[in-house]
C-alpha cells in the first residue's frame, strides 16, 4: 500500500501567524480607507448574533445556561467593558 504524503503548506499557510496577522491588518486598513469594509451597526450585529445562536441550538452545540448563570449574565449585560 502506498502512503500519500500531505503537501507542505504554501503561500499564506506557510507564513508565521504573526506575518499572517500583519498582512490581514493591511488588508483591513485598506478596505476601511477605500470605504468598502463591512461595518456592523447595532441592529446587524444583533441579527448576526441571533443567527449564530439559532444555528448552535439547532446543532445542539449551544451552551445551556443554568438559572444562576442566566442571572449573572443578565446582570453583566448592560455594563460596558473597561
Amino acid at each position: 500500500m502506498v502512503q500519500q504524503q500531505t503537501p507542505a503548506p504554501r503561500g499564506f499557510a506557510a507564513m508565521s501567524p504573526q506575518k499572517q496577522r500583519e498582512i490581514a491588518s493591511m488588508g483591513g486598513k485598506a478596505a476601511h480607507a477605500k470605504g468598502t469594509a463591512h461595518e456592523f451597526d447595532s441592529n446587524s450585529a444583533r441579527l448576526a448574533g441571533r443567527k449564530g445562536g439559532q444555528a448552535a441550538h439547532a446543532k445542539g452545540t449551544a451552551h445551556q445556561f443554568t438559572s444562576k448563570e442566566a442571572q449573572a449574565a443578565g446582570r453583566k449585560g448592560g455594563r460596558r467593558a473597561t
